[in-house]
């Protein structure tokens, strides 16, 4: 099925009864909190597997001068110590994964020179620890700021680096209202629960990888490229993950190195990143120094909006955080101009980190509104109201469907939005207090997939593909579909996902999983429905599916029988089509903060949160809330302590664990709460509904730092917001204020 046109009535649509919708409680739960679900290091298939330990780099830049790995190999247990003289022929980098131990260079902080294998994991960890390594040391570039100079256009990702509409500079310059700030945000790390975990295990030609990943066919593609083998010879299987958060939208380097050592020793290799390793070997998020510009008149309307931001990568890469890119369809302004620049530096790989783009990019933009609002005497609403777009600002389409208005308007019902008062002005003991909100947009992309569903004899429906669920829910939300379009139960549901055995799909990323997987289930289902009333000679006209049978008019036979002893088979597949372009496609909400700001520490205490979001038709509403209360929480940490510190003398960064690198904790999360408006968007899919993994975080944290404004009157501009930013406004405040007295 392609979407070249607006969907129609389905078997979904007037049904209070079905189950896509409810709250049903996870497929995978029990197995998940019994211990029985294998994540990748846990998978016993594999007998007998080795165990592989990553030696990283002493130095971000430089080069190896000699690496003795005598005693490594003579220490006991070992099998392997691979190192660039000893490492197999490999191909070329697919997109973000790169050939390992290549050469000498030296490009960032523990990028990996050795990989040991042995017997034990111990034995393999202490080996690598008695490889000598002599080094050609350089200087190191780690500073964003420092390397702005050297900043250049990167090459087209899924968009243009850069956009211009009408004379941004002429109409900025003739505004009677200008604003011009610039925003910072520093690396972040995914600091999902699972570490990057494979066991590589080759069966003739064939490479199988139990691995952590949440993209498998495009993991299965790179891993090929990259080993330089046909991709037919390459399984990756992932059936659980432990959070990814996109550090795991494709293989990283312990994948690459399994595969190689594990041909070499003709075993299973087995290897496990460290804690310390995720944060170096790993990917990351970029910092981002954003500058925003908005011309309006004095009634509020823009004119001009300029969003610029420079990003880094690692040396031979030209990945960028697309900050300005939600900045392109959120407000009108006939005037626009958006940038993306980055720097080449000496730090690991960065990449997509949940909702990459407008995660950090609303931190920037939503609080360059919310300061134009306090410059115009203007409620923060009010003004993105006078700016409500009638179409899409830059692609000059309509928006399938577009809420925003209405996520805003009940969210401020809800919340109380009527009690704010003046920034600074509200006082409870020794705690200012203060209320923020902001906007929320992410784009929903719908992405090709394919999906196979039996029917068995006994009435019981499998469900296959090779979609992958990383904790948000996907096992339950496919039976929830293929459950309702058969009128089976969950009970008679078998989904599995998680392999590329099965037809490809989407896999977990960009919001884009549930619809897109759940969307070719959908026409499978619908496929084999057709199929069954064919054989049935039934009237597809007014027939259902319910109670385990085919019903049309007074007739009605049980699924199983219509399978017959052979059981019955379908395909569905999906792709975007020609509504892709003719409409603008996103998803839309509003979050409302309040804070609590001492008023001699400086300390930041979150006191409620609420998110307004539509996502098109809910697929679990309990599933829904909990994806969107876990953004608004990734927000919080954004706002208020995630920073892993770079040192840019040395090029690592200093909190390497998380011990130190601090992420939202139950007692900084208390009241917090998401609802959803009633919405279906025909044009999304033919489940009409759209993502919501990554819309929770969007605008979230700037929120929280408008809140922090009004509690205190202190503007910070440097996320995050702790404690000695918050008290070195408070007294710079103080001191303009014994100035004036």
């Amino acid at each position: 099925m392609d979407m070249n046109q607006p969907v129609g009535a389905t078997p979904l649509d007037n049904r209070p009864d079905g189950l896509v919708g409810k709250p049903i409680d996870r497929y995978e739960g029990r197995l998940k909190v019994t211990g029985r679900a294998p994540y990748a290091y846990e998978v016993r298939e594999p007998r007998d597997p080795a165990y592989g330990f990553i030696l990283g780099a002493g130095i971000a830049s430089g080069r190896i001068r000699a690496l003795q790995v005598g005693a490594a190999r003579r220490a006991p247990g070992v099998l392997y110590v691979m190192t660039h003289e000893t490492v197999p022929p490999q191909g070329e980098k697919s997109e973000q994964v790169f050939p390992q131990l290549q050469g000498t260079e030296i490009r960032h902080f523990d990028q990996p020179i050795a990989f040991v294998v042995a017997e034990t994991f111990e034995q393999a960890r202490a080996a690598a620890a008695l490889i000598t390594v002599q080094y050609d040391a350089a200087t190191p570039k780690a500073s964003l700021r420092a390397a702005l100079p050297e900043t250049f256009k990167p090459k087209k990702a899924q968009t243009e680096p850069d956009s211009a509409l009408g004379d941004f500079e002429g109409a900025f310059q003739a505004a009677p209202v200008r604003l011009d700030v610039e925003y910072t945000t520093p690396p972040q790390i995914h600091a999902q629960m699972e570490p990057h975990a494979t066991i590589a295990e080759w069966r003739g030609d064939r490479l199988v990888l139990h691995t952590s990943n949440q993209m498998l066919n495009r993991g299965r593609k790179s891993i090929a490229t990259v080993l330089a083998i046909p991709e037919e010879r390459v399984r990756l299987v992932s059936r659980y993950i432990g959070g990814g958060f996109g550090s795991k939208l494709q293989p990283q380097p312990e994948a690459i190195l399994a595969a190689l050592a594990a041909r070499v020793v003709n075993r299973p290799v087995k290897v496990a990143m460290t804690r310390q390793q995720e944060f170096h070997v790993a990917t990351h998020r970029t910092p981002t120094i954003q500058r925003v510009r908005l011309g309006a008149d004095e009634s509020g309307r823009l004119s001009a909006i300029s969003h610029e931001s420079w990003s880094d990568a690692t040396p031979g890469d030209q990945f960028f955080e697309t900050s300005a890119n939600v900045t392109r369809s959120l407000y009108a302004a006939p005037n626009r101009l958006t940038r993306h620049r980055i720097a080449n530096l000496n730090v690991p790989v960065t990449s997509s980190m949940r909702a990459p783009g407008e995660a950090v990019g609303q931190l920037a933009f939503e609080c360059a509104m919310d300061e134009l609002a306090e410059r115009l005497n203007l409620d923060p609403i009010e003004l993105r109201v006078r700016n409500e777009p009638a179409q899409d600002p830059e692609k000059g389409v309509p928006f399938t469907v577009r809420q925003l208005v209405p996520c805003m308007r009940e969210g401020a019902r809800l919340f109380g939005w009527d009690r704010r008062q003046a920034a600074g002005t509200r006082r409870e003991g020794r705690w200012l207090v203060g209320l923020g909100m902001s906007a929320a947009a992410r784009l929903n992309p719908l992405m090709p997939s394919s999906a196979l569903v039996r029917l068995n004899p006994d009435g019981t429906l499998t469900v296959r593909m090779a979609m992958t669920d990383i904790g948000t829910g996907t096992y339950t939300i496919l039976a929830q579909i293929a459950g309702e379009m058969m009128g089976l139960p969950v009970e008679k549901i078998r989904v599995e996902i998680g392999d590329t055995a099965y037809p490809a799909a989407a896999g977990s990323g960009g919001s884009f999983g549930a619809g897109s997987a759940g969307s070719a289930l959908y026409v499978a289902c619908d496929n084999l429905r057709r199929a069954l009333l064919a054989k049935a000679g039934m009237n597809p006209e007014g027939a259902d599916f319910q109670g385990g049978r085919a019903v049309s008019g007074n007739r009605s036979e049980a699924l199983g029988d219509l399978a017959g002893p052979e059981g019955l088979e379908a395909r569905g597949e999906i792709k975007p089509g020609s509504l892709k372009e003719a409409f603008s496609h996103y998803s839309f909400g509003a979050h409302f903060a309040e804070v609590g700001v001492d008023r001699d520490t400086g300390e930041v205490r979150l006191r409620r949160m609420l998110g307004v979001f539509t996502g098109g038709r809910i697929l679990n509403a309990k599933t829904a809330r909990s994806q969107a209360i876990g953004g608004m929480t990734f927000g919080v940490g954004a706002a208020l302590m995630e920073d892993a510190v770079m040192d840019p003398r040395s090029g690592t960064f200093v909190n390497r664990d998380l011990a130190e690198y601090h992420v939202p904790v139950h007692a900084d999360i208390p009241a917090i709460d998401a609802v959803f408006l009633p919405e279906l968007d025909d044009k999304a899919n033919p489940l009409k509904s759209k993502g919501l993994g990554e819309l929770g975080i969007c605008g979230a944290g700037a929120a929280l730092a408008n809140a922090i404004h009004n509690a205190t009157g202190v503007r910070i501009r440097d996320y995050p917001m702790t404690l000695d930013k918050v008290m070195k406004g408070l007294e710079e405040q103080e001191g303009r204020g014994a100035r004036r007295s």
